[in-house]
């Protein structure tokens, strides 16, 4: 294995990706941090001096996506056609856990991209918060998943190859993350957040596209009460919904690759 950033005389420079194909690129990363019960009761009742913690730090996070060569000395500047970040409220851990994803169709990855919106969502986070809690603890960094490219797919824990779009049966009941949506089998990703997962049961869910009856996200949650009964909580109490980060109703469109996220009031959006 050789490393790309190294030439022969073992000096560092920029990858040259002009012959490379365009093909569509996806990379997912996630971090923790770490708080104080009292300090993420805050921030899930917007009691901080700073204000919207949550969606500064979501801003904070797409900003450095897009200017990530300015910061990773060796990356090229991405045309990027989506950048999402989202917080999940665990109370139980007393954290955030943070996910990004982006995508383009180019010939380099956006794995470092994913990565440095998570870093610098956490740190914001870390901002948004110190005012009432210095202890807090950033960790967990890492990349999810990426698709696209000559190096072929991966996902953590699996490694490269195939992985089942129907999930299985996690620890305690959960419903665990199937395959990521791909150019072969189009789907939708899913997502229950915050309390919503603990009621449920249900934590990260692909749905095959060609599943839905209609395109919409009515027609996405009778999919999903198809595959497992236990989506059927998605109709009961006040149950909000996101579609690439954007709030959505029953009648909202879908297309192959969207995000949908489903969460109570307290995620904060």
């Amino acid at each position: 294995m050789s490393l790309t950033h190294l030439n022969a005389r073992g000096e560092a420079h920029m990858v040259d990706v002009g012959d490379k194909p365009e093909t569509h690129r996806e990379a997912s990363a996630s971090g923790v941090i770490h708080m104080q019960h009292a300090t993420l009761a805050l921030l899930a009742d917007g009691g901080l001096p700073k204000g919207d913690v949550l969606a500064t730090a979501r801003i904070a996070g797409i900003q450095a996506a897009k200017r990530t060569h300015e910061l990773i000395p060796l990356c090229h500047a991405l045309p990027l056609s989506k950048v999402s970040v989202a917080f999940e409220l665990d109370e139980a851990n007393a954290c955030v856990r943070v996910t990004a994803s982006c995508r383009l169709t180019g010939r380099t990855g956006v794995e470092m991209e994913a990565l440095t919106a998570v870093s610098v969502a956490c740190l914001t986070l870390y901002d948004m918060c110190k005012a009432v809690d210095k202890d807090m603890e950033i960790g967990e960094i890492h990349l999810d998943a990426k698709s696209g490219g000559r190096s072929g797919d991966y996902r953590r824990d699996m490694g490269l190859g195939e992985a089942p779009i129907v999930t299985g049966e996690g620890e305690a009941g959960e419903v665990t993350l199937g395959a990521r949506c791909g150019l072969d089998e189009p789907c939708v990703l899913v997502k229950c957040l915050a309390e919503l997962r603990e009621r449920l049961g249900v934590g990260e869910v692909s749905v095959p596209f060609e599943s839905l009856e209609r395109a919409d996200v009515g027609g996405l949650k009778a999919a999903l009460k198809a595959m497992d009964p236990r989506f059927a909580g998605l109709e009961e109490g006040r149950v909000l919904c996101a579609v690439n980060q954007v709030m959505a109703g029953n009648a909202t469109p879908l297309t192959a690759q969207d995000e949908v996220a489903f969460f109570p009031p307290v995620t904060g959006g």
